[in-house]
């Protein structure tokens, strides 16, 4: 704001506007709803609830609980459910070959949700991490991640996942074009309707860490090559914040409807440019290794962890998200209709 329609003090006190809950209330510039929160589930192929232990009341969910989830998100006002699948480190391959399975815990689950709770959205990461024995987003060939042979599989897996009843597919895995072809498959089998978040801007970071656990991906191997592969060959280089505008702009011209920065609390400045760049729905997962960061020192007592959760959140909205994919979700939006 031009410095010249201010008053000086003490014509202004800006602290007239601070003096009473009310008044802040009445100023607020963003606010928080349980309508902006997109719940992060992890599903299971057992029964009941199991534990993350690096994520301190987040459970990896069977299909029923998850259907009793959607549910409870229906009742809290939370809009969708970005569902990750754990699966038994047995039944893995090095080409991820469950991932398209149509009887398949995500299948399964996504089913359920939407029969229990049909106007719950429902979300699929679509990405072969969790299914392969490597735990890579895509196939190795020659020693690297390969790209083409990948999006294959992906249009495999998206095809499966629209066909189960999921609303919004999103591609975390990063393949260059995997955007174009999957919307090009979308509309050639009649899934007209079904929506894209694109992970666009995607970076290799350390705050991946428990979910690598939830979803039992935690140690990256090299599949059937002996040489070490870095994820880094195809998620973004945290130096970088150009390079996203480049990738958002990629994907909304291959037809994503949506687009989303990855991880959320340390890379605001990228959401902020990316909204203001594009005015396209921008969305930020607030990932696995921020949800562990609050909840841990919540739990030493060196923060108030609720208002920290609920700080946190509030972040995202005033750098311009739409809403936050969030493993807090069901918490917060618990405590905003208190």
């Amino acid at each position: 704001m031009p410095s010249h329609v201010l008053a000086p003090y003490p014509a202004l006190r800006p602290r007239r506007l601070r003096q009473a809950d009310w008044t802040r209330r009445l100023v607020r510039e963003n606010t928080l709803s349980p309508a902006d929160l997109i719940w992060a589930m992890v599903v299971h192929e057992g029964d009941g609830r199991v534990p993350v232990s690096s994520m301190p009341g987040v459970d990896r969910l069977s299909v029923k609980e998850a259907a009793l989830a959607a549910k409870e998100a229906r009742a809290l006002g939370i809009p969708c459910i970005a569902v990750f699948p754990h699966i038994d480190g047995g039944r893995k391959d090095a080409s991820g070959s469950l991932a398209a399975d149509p009887n398949g815990v995500i299948a399964r689950a996504v089913k359920a949700m939407k029969d229990a709770a049909p106007e719950v959205g429902v979300m699929c990461d679509v990405a072969l991490d969790p299914y392969t024995d490597h735990g890579h987003d895509g196939l190795i060939s020659g020693g690297k991640v390969v790209n083409d042979p990948t999006i294959e599989r992906l249009v495999e897996q998206g095809l499966m996942q629209a066909q189960a009843g999921c609303d919004i597919l999103a591609p975390s895995d990063m393949m260059d074009g995997r955007i174009g072809v999957l919307r090009q498959a979308l509309e050639a089998e009649g899934h007209h309707d079904t929506m894209i978040m694109s992970y666009a801007a995607k970076y290799a970071s350390a705050f991946y860490g428990p979910y690598r656990e939830a979803i039992g991906s935690g140690k990256l191997g090299t599949g059937s090559v002996g040489n070490p592969i870095d994820k880094a060959t195809y998620q973004m280089d945290p130096f970088n914040g150009d390079e996203s505008l480049r990738e958002v702009a990629l994907d909304l011209t291959e037809g994503a409807d949506m687009v989303m920065v990855k991880p959320g609390l340390p890379y605001l400045d990228i959401v902020r440019r990316v909204v203001e760049a594009f005015s396209a729905p921008t969305f930020a997962f607030q990932v696995s290794g921020e949800y562990a960061m609050i909840t841990a020192a919540g739990a030493n007592g060196w923060i108030d962890e609720e208002r920290a959760m609920m700080e946190s959140l509030t972040a995202f909205k005033r750098a311009g998200c739409a809403g936050v994919i969030t493993y807090f979700a069901p918490r917060a939006a618990r405590k905003l209709g208190a």
